[in-house]
């Protein structure tokens, strides 16, 4: 039986969040990976300010906030799932 390459069975950590000129959110993962986003899809982050969206949080290295926002994300909302698997 040949074994699955790739992240499978690998839980993402969120180790850091920068954001683009052009208007997009980059979350980088402990194991490398990193997911672009448009900020558009979150309109709330988009509102804030670059000086605010420098003061962010993570939270139990699946979840992020930023001080002046009163939202908590989820990772599976950066991966466009429902519910995070485990």
């Amino acid at each position: 039986m040949t074994q699955l390459q790739g992240y499978i069975g690998i839980q993402p950590t969120i180790k850091k969040i920068g954001f683009t000129s052009g208007g997009k959110m980059s979350v980088e993962f402990l194991d490398g990976r990193k997911i672009v986003t448009p900020l558009n899809r979150f309109p709330s982050i988009e509102k804030l300010s670059a000086q605010q969206r420098k003061a962010w949080q993570i939270i139990d290295g699946i979840m992020f906030s930023f001080v002046d926002c009163d939202e908590v994300y989820h990772i599976s909302q950066l991966l466009g799932k429902d519910e995070f698997e485990k």
